[in-house]
């Protein structure tokens, strides 16, 4: 069993966490229960399938966590475009976010192949 805690992939994960919920704070009132809860979701996600997948014995499951994590950082990448569409954000004001979402993804897809090519 790994130790999450110690995995930078997890620390950016809570990074990501933390951005998406002041960015949140910036949707209308009416979407708390809309798109403000969809994406905090997804970003909440992507850590708690990290750690998830580090309490797997095996690697294979371990990866499949992983690609979850990847699949809900695309959909935080995703609301936040929305957002941005809808004109809730500027796009100047994701830079942080988007830049974070980006080195996640770098990470856990290395971790990914890293793990496939071992098999």
């Amino acid at each position: 069993m790994r130790d999450f805690r110690k995995l930078d992939i997890w620390k950016n994960g809570i990074q990501i966490v933390k951005e998406i919920y002041k960015l949140s704070d910036k949707l209308p009132a009416q979407e708390k229960f809309g798109l403000r809860s969809q994406v905090t979701r997804a970003a909440v996600s992507i850590p708690s399938n990290i750690a998830e997948g580090c309490s797997r014995n095996s690697e294979i499951e371990f990866k499949r966590f992983l690609e979850i994590a990847i699949g809900s950082l695309f959909e935080v990448e995703t609301q936040l475009i929305i957002a941005v569409e809808l004109g809730f954000i500027s796009k100047e004001g994701l830079k942080s976010a988007f830049d974070l979402l980006d080195k996640e993804a770098k990470m856990l897809n290395s971790l990914i192949r890293k793990i496939k090519n071992s098999q």
